[in-house]
């Protein structure tokens, strides 16, 4: 009886120290099976919040949108995505900004400058903070969220994007050579926006350079844009830039349709997709944007860590040309044919004509636009 308990006893060690070692052996792939379990068997929850509707930020999410679609990453599917619109109210994204970063998501996508700052500043105080992918963001190092102009690679550990700095030198060097009288240039602008005190501050520096005076006009709201309008018409400007500012782009057809009553063009640092009443428009290709940052918002989505990512300035030039604006201009701008080549897009009275050709980055403006920021924002 001894023995038979014996050898009983001897085949139960047996069997459990051959499941200890397959148990122990199988650790690691268990491990990951759980993580899968945890974060792969159920829709990835991204919060997609934008300060207000405009075309360029509506191309930008759409960009962003067709790259995370392209990945695998669709509405529904593997990831389920909650809109955010502060309308372009501050309040509003203030709370917005508090929802999301204090919620369950697996990422926030921001778009915007304003959105940008307001979930980076609520997001400090999240236990944890959430990851967040930011674009459609004209200086991120300037606006005081932690990124270094120096080194790219120094960013809250949390948070990652692209950066999208106008061309300004050239579009004011674009005007004057389209038409070398150009003295005075109109902008109106609102100084609460961080994205547009950096555009403006750049502005002022290469218009000195070029022998330009940039007449000024506050605007922080909608409805202060008809006033700041006639403020610089009444002071004998001969052109309106918009600027990457929200409010004036916002009000891009009220600004042309009181320039074109006194005889002044409209140039903007903000293209359209649709047709425009501006003259010209030398800025960036949101959409193509868009999807550079919607790639990163994948990267993370797939496991890569934000803080392993580099904050980037990224612009994709797109040129747009509107001829029937000519036609009530009290001063000659010459278009020229080798000008009209390089656009992208030219309206004319058979229509819009698209060429079918990427937007081109310009290296030079990629390169220069942080130290341009840089000097600009000190």
């Amino acid at each position: 009886m001894v023995v038979v308990l014996k050898k009983l006893a001897l085949g139960l060690a047996m069997i459990i120290g051959s499941a200890a070692i397959l148990l122990y052996s199988d650790l690691d792939s268990r491990r990951v099976s759980a993580e899968n379990g945890a974060a792969g068997t159920r829709p990835l929850k991204v919060a997609l919040v934008q300060h207000t509707s405009l075309p360029a930020l509506d191309d930008g999410i759409a960009g962003a949108l067709e790259a995370m679609k392209d990945r695998g990453y669709v509405d529904g599917g593997r990831m389920v995505i909650r809109q955010y619109n502060a309308q372009g109210d501050i309040s509003t994204a203030n709370a917005i900004a508090k929802e999301v970063t204090s919620g369950d998501f697996d990422l926030i996508f921001s778009a915007s400058t304003v959105s940008m700052q307001t979930i980076a500043n609520s997001n400090r105080f999240a236990t944890p903070p959430r990851k967040h992918v930011f674009a459609l963001v004209s200086d991120p190092y300037a606006v005081g969220v932690g990124i270094s102009r120096e080194n790219h690679a120094i960013h809250p550990p949390y948070m990652t994007g692209v950066g999208s700095l106008a061309p300004i030198e050239e579009i004011f060097r674009m005007a004057k050579q389209l038409n070398p009288s150009l003295k005075r240039v109109g902008l109106v602008w609102d100084p609460s926006e961080a994205n547009s005190v950096v555009s403006t501050k750049i502005a002022r520096a290469v218009c000195a350079s070029l022998g330009i005076t940039l007449v000024e006009a506050n605007a922080e709201n909608s409805t202060a844009i008809t006033e700041g309008v006639a403020a610089v018409l009444a002071r004998n400007v001969q052109a309106i830039w918009i600027s990457p500012d929200l409010i004036a782009s916002h009000g891009l057809d009220l600004i042309a349709s009181k320039a074109k009553v006194a005889g002044v063009p409209v140039f903007t640092s903000i293209p359209r997709k649709a047709q425009s009443p501006a003259l010209f428009e030398l800025g960036a290709d949101y959409l193509s944007i868009g999807r550079t940052a919607g790639n990163l918002a994948a990267d993370v989505l797939d496991g890569k860590d934000p803080a392993q990512i580099p904050v980037e300035n990224v612009m994709p030039i797109t040129l747009q040309v509107n001829l029937l604006v000519l036609k009530n201009l009290r001063e000659k701008w010459d278009l020229n044919e080798a000008f009209l080549q390089r656009a992208d897009v030219v309206v004319d009275e058979t229509g819009r004509h698209v060429k079918n050709r990427p937007a081109v980055a310009a290296n030079d403006a990629v390169k220069s636009a942080p130290q341009a920021g840089g000097a600009a924002s000190k």
